[in-house]
């Protein structure tokens, strides 16, 4: 069976769309386009990897503007049809500004950036993202981050908790995070957001490869 293709979109002021390419093409041999924020096609991608960075300069909120982008009413599509799609980072931030996932992300507890790593509980090891992780194992992945404080109300968290959409917590919250979150999943499952960055912890050269099991699931 033939790996799945990945598309990564590149908006002005991603700065981990180089990062996402080299993990899933030269880390894992899989194939990969950089999708520009101004086109309308996929180009048949099979996974589409929404990477962190300051999209538009995160100016006026993080993720705000990127919505807006043509792209994103394709990647609204792919959804529909449960295309498979990931956003780390800037990259959660625009898929809760845009709506596929619910919430909020708003500044760190302390107002400062964060760049770390940290340890994160795999909570939910049943979606196309986590199936080769271990439920209850703890990973070691980095952040960076200065608006990663997850916010929800208390009806939508126990919708999340209820129908087993938080995929990760932090084991000591870094950010302020509501019941410690650091990843979630669409209701149907086909779509994860989470703050810690796996591409960044895919070779022993990096620091750590915890980061692994996230691609070798998409595979």
């Amino acid at each position: 069976m033939s790996k799945p293709k990945f598309g990564i979109v590149v908006f002005p002021g991603s700065n981990c769309d180089a990062d996402s390419y080299h993990a899933v093409a030269n880390v894992f041999g899989a194939e990969a386009v950089c999708l520009w924020h101004k086109e309308t096609s996929l180009k048949n991608s099979d996974v589409v990897i929404l990477p962190g960075g300051f999209s538009y300069g995160d100016y006026l909120r993080c993720g705000a503007i990127a919505k807006f982008s043509p792209i994103m009413a394709e990647i609204q599509n792919f959804a529909r049809k449960g295309g498979r799609i990931i956003g780390i980072c800037n990259g959660f931030q625009i898929l809760v500004e845009t709506g596929l996932l619910p919430g909020a992300l708003i500044k760190n507890r302390d107002l400062k950036f964060i760049c770390d790593w940290v340890d994160l509980t795999l909570v939910n090891n049943r979606t196309p993202f986590t199936a080769k992780g271990e439920t209850g194992r703890v990973y070691r992945l980095p952040i960076a981050h200065g608006e990663g404080n997850y916010f929800i109300d208390d009806d939508g968290l126990k919708r999340l908790q209820d129908n087993g959409r938080i995929v990760f917590r932090y084991r000591e919250n870094p950010n302020g995070s509501t019941d410690d979150i650091a990843g979630i999943c669409s209701e149907a499952g086909n779509i994860l957001g989470m703050m810690p960055h796996p591409e960044r912890a895919s070779e022993s050269i990096l620091g750590g490869e915890d980061g692994r099991f996230i691609f070798e699931s998409l595979l």
